[in-house]
């Protein structure tokens, strides 16, 4: 597209590319430019539920404006189960995968967790430019792009209330996760909201799985409440379970929400009312923040944590 080049010697080279399915070298390229459109993701555990619908985000974005990516797994929750996000010990596996996606020229980094938390082992002053995705960072200058757990509580618990309930439980996950205390601020607000005290008993752990959310149920049902938040829609199968062996049916007997709209809502029966996690936007937000900075210096960025609201799914 040069206006030295003719049009017929245009086309010729555009045919003859076309028959020898040439591709341009784009790292060739890239040199002279000093870009390469080219940013690297890193994800945590890849077969975590959330990361790949966040990378799907990214690619989206990306392709909408014109970037690539490289990804890199580290596979942590394949390797060490949930124990790796409970210490830092895996700061060397950290600082090995950015410096090898630095090696390969991407223009920089976005890093996805695999658990929504406060990461304390991304390098400070890393040469090129960092987004965290699904975490965030104890370094003020990394923006980072998480959902909003409060807000979400608080929807899900509002809706109960709307729908007539004064006694509320809880089956939350493990009591010292973040999501389970921020979670239990917007319960909190919400009950605050409509005038109805606060009453700890209505609080029991599940842990995240089924088998201790059944127990958690049963407490609740002992406590005659008319509806349940559970913190995620595999505790909500522990509630399905309990009711259906003392012959009662959710959503006649008991109202139930529950979180994160895995595949197995819809294989409940009644399918399951849940809160929707915004994994592609988190995925499409962290893109734009990464091409913002690329495009236009970091001070485009107006705050460091970005919060994106989830979606309840009735």
């Amino acid at each position: 597209n040069k206006s030295n080049v003719g049009e017929d010697t245009r086309q010729k080279i555009l045919d003859t590319a076309k028959e020898m399915a040439y591709i341009p070298n784009y790292m060739a390229k890239n040199l002279k430019l000093k870009t390469t459109k080219t940013i690297g993701i890193i994800t945590e555990d890849l077969t975590v539920f959330n990361c790949a619908e966040i990378v799907d985000g990214i690619h989206e974005f990306f392709d909408e404006h014109g970037y690539t990516f490289l990804l890199g797994n580290l596979r942590l929750y394949k390797k060490y189960d949930n124990e790796f996000y409970h210490r830092d010990v895996y700061k060397k596996q950290v600082d090995t995968e950015l410096n090898k996606m630095k090696a390969k020229q991407v223009d920089g980094i976005i890093y996805i967790g695999a658990h929504c938390r406060k990461i304390n082992y991304i390098p400070q002053g890393f040469p090129i430019p960092l987004v965290l995705a699904y975490s965030f960072c104890s370094n003020p200058d990394i923006p980072s792009v998480i959902f909003d757990d409060e807000e979400a509580a608080y929807q899900a618990t509002s809706a109960l209330i709307k729908n007539g309930n004064r006694k509320i439980g809880v089956i939350a996950g493990e009591l010292s996760s973040l999501h389970t205390k921020e979670r239990i601020n917007g319960y909190k607000r919400a009950l605050e909201e409509a005038g109805i005290p606060f009453r700890r008993n209505l609080i029991q752990e599940g842990n995240w799985n089924k088998t201790q959310s059944i127990c958690a149920c049963k407490t609740l049902m002992n406590e005659a409440v008319t509806a349940i938040f559970a913190m995620n829609d595999i505790m909500a199968g522990g509630v399905y379970e309990f009711t259906a062996r003392e012959e009662l049916k959710v959503g006649t007997d008991l109202d139930l929400i529950g979180f994160d709209n895995r595949e197995v809502a819809q294989a409940y029966n009644p399918t399951l009312t849940t809160m929707k996690l915004p994994l592609n936007r988190i995925g499409r937000k962290a893109a734009e923040i990464m091409i913002n900075i690329l495009e236009n210096g970091k001070e485009s960025i107006q705050k460091n944590l970005y919060k994106i609201n989830c979606e309840l799914i009735i």
